[in-house]
């Protein structure tokens, strides 16, 4: 039964990182898989989460299955960071959220639930998106659609197809929107911006299923979420899928969750049901050490200032990176205008470099990133910027 069946292609991401590890050259540079990097090109433990998992390990009495939608308490923790523990919708109990493992699978569980709630809507994809968001809900059984989002030639938000793209979508499909830091382009949409969307969702009648993978990584944790908290105002539904692997750097322990807003309790017990359903069919229940370690922190006033300390940190090191590579390709001679790339937000920038220059840089330099030019800006380092930069002046030329 097997063997005729041909190899499937890489991973447009995760391809370039085994690639990447294969490659022997010592000067090699990795811009594309989405980790933190610090200054030393390492993937550092938050110490507050080695401090979290001390407790945890020294605590644990118990290796007992999770409940199909995991811990209450982390739930509740989930809920109050992303809209804030004093939100009205909160207080109404129209508010469910589940545990998943990572921000992938709340995805996926939240396209199972909508696949069956509503079977006949199309999703609609920013276009450029995240390359699994496709895959995602295509495997979902979904017809996937996209809007217009980035302008290439201005290196900007396409505000105005974007808003022309989305009065068209018809009642009842589903938007798939990033809160911020957007990947691929790192352009988000501005508060005034926000609202004029949230007041369309509204008027058109469309869900929202928002992706917040990276809260903190753009302007604040509370900031990062005013794109939600518009959206949530406006519509009386919505689904939101968080991950904790950025913001935590709890990659490999894959913590997140799925967040859903009704209109109502009694919708919102309903809805969470079948949830429950589409989690009980697919994982069954979630793994249990990385929500420990986000739920140890966030009760822990000690260790939840750290944690802050260490989001602000890792946030401030990555706009500098932005600022001296800017700064380093100008002073490198490399012609065009890369100043867009200071403006943009999170981790991920459109770095304006076509196919040819990414396979130049790939082949010659040891330099990976994604074929559109993506670039995973945490991994420019000082030790590497120099030979980054001279190597897309090369590349350029």
């Amino acid at each position: 039964m097997l063997e005729n069946i041909t190899t499937a292609p890489p991973d447009a991401i995760l391809g370039l990182t085994e690639a990447f590890r294969q490659d022997p050259r010592p000067n090699k540079i990795n811009l594309g898989a989405g980790v933190f990097k610090d200054e030393h090109g390492a993937t550092p433990i938050l110490a507050s989460v080695k401090a979290a998992e001390t407790a945890i390990l020294a605590e644990a009495r118990t290796k007992a299955y999770m409940p199909i939608a995991g811990d209450p308490a982390y739930r509740q923790l989930v809920q109050e960071m992303v809209l804030g523990a004093e939100h009205p919708a909160l207080r109404a109990r129209r508010v469910r959220t589940a545990h998943t493992p990572g921000g992938t699978a709340a995805l996926r569980v939240g396209a199972d639930f909508l696949k069956k709630a509503c079977p006949q809507a199309a999703v609609w994809l920013s276009r450029p998106t995240w390359a699994n968001h496709r895959g995602v809900f295509s495997a979902a059984g979904f017809a996937v659609r996209e809007y217009a989002y980035y302008n290439h030639a201005a290196r900007s938000l396409d505000f105005e197809g974007l808003k022309t793209a989305l009065r068209a979508v018809p009642s009842g499909d589903i938007v798939v929107l990033h809160a911020c830091c957007h990947n691929p382009t790192g352009v988000d949409l501005t508060a005034e911006q926000w609202a004029e969307l949230a007041a369309l969702a509204a008027g058109r009648a469309w869900l929202p299923f928002v992706d917040f993978a990276y809260q903190g990584y753009g302007q604040g944790l509370e900031e990062d979420r005013l794109g939600v908290l518009a959206l949530a105002q406006a519509c009386p539904e919505m689904l939101i899928a968080s991950s904790f692997s950025k913001n935590f750097g709890l990659y490999q322990d894959r913590a997140g969750a799925l967040t859903l807003l009704a209109s109502g309790a009694a919708a919102a017990d309903a809805a969470f049901s079948n949830v429950e359903i589409a989690i009980r069919v697919n994982y069954s229940n979630p793994p249990a050490h990385g929500a420990l370690i986000v739920t140890r922190i966030l009760t822990d006033p000690a260790l939840r200032r750290q944690w802050r300390g260490e989001l602000d940190a890792m946030r401030t090191h990555i706009t500098g990176a932005r600022q001296r590579f800017v700064a380093a390709l100008r002073a490198h001679g490399v012609p065009g205008d890369f100043s867009f790339i200071a403006r943009q937000q999170g981790m991920f920038s459109f770095s304006g470099l076509g196919a040819a220059q990414v396979q130049f840089l790939r082949e010659h330099k040891g330099i990976y990133m994604v074929g559109d030019g993506r670039i995973n800006v945490a991994g420019i380092t000082a030790a590497n910027l120099e030979y980054l930069c001279q190597s897309i002046a090369e590349a350029l030329s």
